[in-house]
């Protein structure tokens, strides 16, 4: 697609441009999520934790966002801890920051409440259905922090490997199964913490908060377990994040070797994820195959123009076909938002 302008309303057939083409990888975005559930459609969790009902952000932790210039929890959160922890070392008192940190943390929790899919919700034939097209890649890419790919993937005991394991599961790559999909957060989850030392555990059903039937990423227990999802923020905000996890880095250099044929489903590539257009650039993917919802001609041919900019003298093939006819855009798995 050398020119911008000259572009254009046609999209190919998902199931046709498979059997043609063999894809090894999938990159999950929001619209797979909204798919299933609309609201998570949100603008931004950070602004929805000043306005939920439930206890929002005071004035005394926006202030904390603030002075660290970023809207992003993880970062505010490891701030706050260890700040409580130097203070706690000098015999200063900790108390302000401990309160902000479980304060803000409690915040989190509300607003993840209030725009996530209950539990209750769920179709287990949605779940299956999900489960059945991540297995069908050998990695499974996602920057989703809700849960859908998480249960999706417990459905029926599913042939896929989040890499997380033992009894208190932790990022293990050594113990990793080759034979299964590895499904890899980009940014996180909301049922993954930052460990003390850096690294990344996963929540049980037994920890934290519950949400349906497992657990989200938020116990008020302690300081060590902080939220380890990358949420709103500038494209380099967010790297910053993902260079200061092993497990994120991890996740973000199999993305940066993805040379075999790529699915982009959901995927919208915005300012806010440039690191990932950058890494998508670096490895020139033989092909990219991306989603787009059939919203009209002009939305269809904008699209085009904008994902052709973003890959331009890559060499890699642009190919472009109507989300709706792939299994995780199918109008089947929608569920209607409760009012």
């Amino acid at each position: 697609m050398s020119d911008f302008q000259d572009v254009d309303a046609h999209l190919e057939d998902w199931n046709a441009l498979r059997a043609t083409t063999p894809f090894g990888a999938l990159l999950v975005g929001n619209g797979a999520s909204r798919a299933v559930w609309d609201d998570f459609g949100y603008d931004s969790l950070f602004e929805n934790a000043r306005s939920v009902e439930e206890k929002p952000l005071s004035q005394s932790e926006l202030s904390v966002f603030d002075a660290l210039h970023t809207r992003s929890f993880e970062q505010v959160l490891s701030a706050l801890k260890t700040t409580s922890r130097v203070n706690k070392a000098l015999a200063v008192s900790s108390a302000a920051p401990r309160n902000r940190y479980y304060a803000i943390k409690e915040a989190l929790i509300n607003t993840v409440h209030a725009v996530h899919i209950p539990w209750r919700l769920v179709q287990a034939t949605s779940l299956a259905n999900i489960s059945q097209e991540l297995g069908r890649y050998r990695t499974v890419f996602t920057s989703n922090y809700d849960l859908l790919n998480y249960w999706a993937i417990q459905h029926q005991g599913a042939a896929i490997d989040d890499l997380f394991q033992g009894s208190e599961p932790r990022f293990e790559l050594s113990a990793s199964t080759t034979e299964k999909t590895r499904l890899l957060y980009l940014h996180g989850g909301l049922h993954l913490v930052r460990n003390q030392d850096g690294t990344a555990r996963k929540l049980t059903s037994t920890e934290g908060t519950l949400l349906g039937s497992f657990a989200i990423n938020n116990t008020l227990k302690t300081l060590d377990d902080v939220p380890l999802f990358v949420n709103e923020g500038s494209s380099e905000d967010k790297f910053k994040t993902i260079r200061s996890s092993d497990y994120l880095s991890f996740c973000y250099d199999q993305l940066l070797q993805q040379h075999d044929a790529l699915c982009i489903f959901g995927h919208s590539l915005g300012k806010q994820d440039a690191h990932l257009v950058h890494a998508l650039r670096q490895a020139k993917p033989k092909t990219l195959a991306i989603s787009i919802y059939p919203r009209s001609a002009a939305f269809i041919q904008s699209q085009k123009r904008h994902y052709a900019k973003l890959f331009a003298d890559t060499g890699v093939a642009l190919r472009f076909f109507d989300s709706k006819t792939h299994a995780l855009g199918s109008p089947s798995l929608s569920v209607p938002v409760e009012v």
